[in-house]
C-alpha cells in the first residue's frame, strides 16, 4: 500500500499537494553505511573514468595540468558530498531529491528537475550497459565488437538487472556491494601496475609536453569531464529513507564512498601519466586498455575489459536502486500516477517503477551515439540541477529545520558550499557558450515537463473533488 490519502477523511479538499508528512514513505531502513558507501562508488565510478581522462588532457595539455583538473575535481566534488551529506542528515527522505527541492522551492521546480532526470538517467545508464558490452565482448571473441551484438548484451544487462531488484532492495544492495568491492580491486590494481612496474623509454606517448599555452577556457572545459566523472553521489539523497540512522549513517556512507573514488582517480590518472605522458592520454580514448597492454601484456586488455563491464554493471545497478524511490516521491505528490509509487511490502521493491525505468533505459538506446557529446548533455541539465539542490542547505540552515542531536553539519559554512553552487554554474554556461545546441536539448527536455505537471495537478484536483 502506498497511498498517502488512506486515512485522510477530514484532510481538505482544497489542498493540492500533499505535505511532506502526510506522504511518509512506506520504506524500512536496511541498508548499512557500507551499503551507501558502496552505492556512492558505483554511482560515480561508471564508464568515464575509462573515457574521460583523454578529453581532459586534450583540454589541459600537459601533465602537470591534467592532474591538476583531476585534484580540483576531486576536492569541489568532495565538498559537493558533504553539502547533499548534511541536506540528507536534516531531510532524509525516499526520493529526497525530489522531497527536498520541493520543500525548500516549490514542487513544479522540484518536478521539472527530476523529470529530466527521469528521462535522462535512464539513457544514460543504457548507454553505459551497451559500452560495458561492447568491453565484454572485445574479451570474449578476443577483438572489438559491437553493433547490435553489443545492443542485445547492454539491454540484456539492464533487464537482467532490473529484474534482480524486483527481488527486494537487500539482493540490490548485495549485488552492489559486490560490484562495487570488484570494481576497486580492479581499478586499483591496475593503478598500482602504472604506478609500480618498469616501462620502458621506447614506449609511445611517453613524452611530456612543456605548460606553456595555458587558458582558463581550457580548464574549464576540462573540468566539465572531470566533473562528469565525479558525478552521481548526490544521488544516494534518495535512499536516504533506506539508511539505517540515517542521520549519521547517510553523511558516514557518502563521504566514505568519494574518499574511495578520489583515492582511486587520482591513482589511475597518475598511471596514466606515468606510462603513457599527456600526449599518450590526449591521443587514447580507451587510455585504461592502453595503459593496460604497455605494462601487463596482452592479458593486460583483457584485465581491462574485465574492469570496465564490471564497472558499468555496477553503475547501472547502482542507478537502478535510486532512481527508482524519486519515482515513489513524486508519485506521492500526485506528480507521477500512483502506480509508479508503489511498494512491495515484503521486498521494499518497486515493481512498476522498474519497468518504467527499464522502459526509459531500453528505448533511447538508438540516440546514444558520441561520447562527447553525450557527456556535454548531460553536464548541462546535471550541473544547473545540483546548483539547485545545494542551494537547499542553504534554506534548511535558515529555517532551523532538522536540528538537534544527531545531525550532522559539513565545515565551512557557508563559504564552501556557496563556492560549489558557483563551480557548477560555471560549468553549465560553459556547456552554454560552447555547445549551445546541446544545452538547449537540455533545456527543451525542461520545459517540456510543463504541461506535464499542471496535468498532473490538475488530475489530482478532479479526483479530490
Amino acid at each position: 500500500m502506498t497511498s498517502s490519502t488512506a486515512g485522510c477523511r477530514g484532510c481538505s479538499k482544497k489542498r493540492s499537494v500533499p505535505t511532506a508528512e502526510e506522504a511518509r514513505p512506506p520504506i524500512q531502513p536496511r541498508l548499512t553505511p557500507f551499503d551507501t558507501a558502496m552505492v556512492v562508488v558505483s554511482l560515480v565510478i561508471g564508464i568515464g573514468i575509462f573515457r574521460t581522462p583523454a578529453l581532459v588532457a586534450g583540454a589541459t595539455g600537459s601533465a602537470g595540468r591534467f592532474l591538476t583538473a583531476w585534484i580540483i575535481g576531486g576536492l569541489a566534488s568532495l565538498t559537493g558530498a558533504l553539502v547533499f551529506a548534511e541536506i540528507g542528515s536534516r531531510y532524509p527522505r525516499a526520493g529526497g531529491f525530489y522531497k527536498v527541492v520541493a520543500h525548500c522551492w516549490n514542487p513544479m521546480t522540484a518536478f521539472l528537475l527530476n523529470w529530466a532526470q527521469v528521462l535522462m538517467q535512464g539513457a544514460g545508464a543504457a548507454g553505459v550497459a551497451v559500452i560495458g558490452a561492447e568491453y565484454l565482448l572485445r574479451l570474449a571473441r578476443g577483438g572489438a565488437s559491437g553493433g547490435r551484438a553489443a545492443f542485445l548484451v547492454g539491454a540484456a544487462m539492464v533487464a537482467g538487472l532490473c529484474a534482480l531488484n524486483a527481488l527486494g532492495i537487500r539482493a540490490g544492495a548485495r549485488a552492489q556491494n559486490f560490484l562495487s568491492l570488484a570494481k576497486i580491486a580492479l581499478i586499483a590494481g591496475l593503478a598500482l601496475a602504472g604506478l609500480l612496474l618498469p616501462v620502458s623509454a621506447s614506449r609511445p606517448g611517453m613524452t611530456m609536453p612543456s605548460d606553456a599555452g595555458d587558458s582558463s577556457a581550457g580548464m574549464l572545459a576540462a573540468l566539465v569531464a572531470v566533473f562528469y566523472a565525479y558525478g552521481g553521489y548526490q544521488n544516494t539523497v534518495n535512499l536516504a529513507a533506506d539508511v539505517r540512522d540515517a542521520r549519521r549513517g547517510l553523511p558516514l556512507g557518502i563521504c566514505a564512498g568519494m574518499g574511495i573514488v578520489i583515492a582511486l582517480y587520482l591513482a589511475i590518472n597518475a598511471a596514466y601519466v606515468r606510462v603513457l605522458g599527456a600526449a599518450g592520454v590526449t591521443a587514447s580514448p580507451l587510455v585504461a586498455a592502453d595503459l593496460a597492454r604497455a605494462v601487463l601484456g596482452r592479458w593486460g586488455e583483457a584485465f581491462v575489459s574485465m574492469a570496465i563491464f564490471l564497472s558499468a554493471a555496477g553503475f547501472v545497478n547502482a542507478t537502478i536502486l535510486h532512481v527508482p524511490r524519486g519515482y515513489l516521491a513524486m508519485a506521492q505528490d500526485r506528480l507521477l500516477p500512483g502506480v509508479l509509487g508503489r511498494v512491495d511490502e515484503r521486498t521494499q521493491a518497486q515493481p512498476a517503477g522498474l519497468i518504467f525505468f527499464a522502459a526509459t533505459a531500453l528505448l533511447p538506446l538508438f540516440l546514444l551515439r558520441a561520447f562527447d557529446q553525450l557527456l556535454a548533455y548531460v553536464m548541462f541539465t546535471d550541473a544547473l540541477s545540483l546548483a539547485v539542490l545545494a542551494s537547499c542547505l542553504f534554506i534548511l540552515r535558515r529555517r532551523g529545520e532538522g536540528s538537534g542531536a544527531g545531525v550532522w553539519s559539513m565545515p565551512g559554512y557557508p563559504w564552501l558550499p556557496a563556492a560549489f553552487v558557483l563551480i557548477l554554474l560555471g560549468l553549465a554556461a560553459d556547456v552554454l557558450f560552447r555547445q549551445t545546441r546541446l544545452a538547449l536539448g537540455g533545456i527543451a527536455i525542461v520545459v517540456a515537463g510543463v504541461p506535464l505537471y499542471f496535468l498532473m495537478r490538475r488530475s489530482w484536483r478532479d479526483a479530490a473533488s
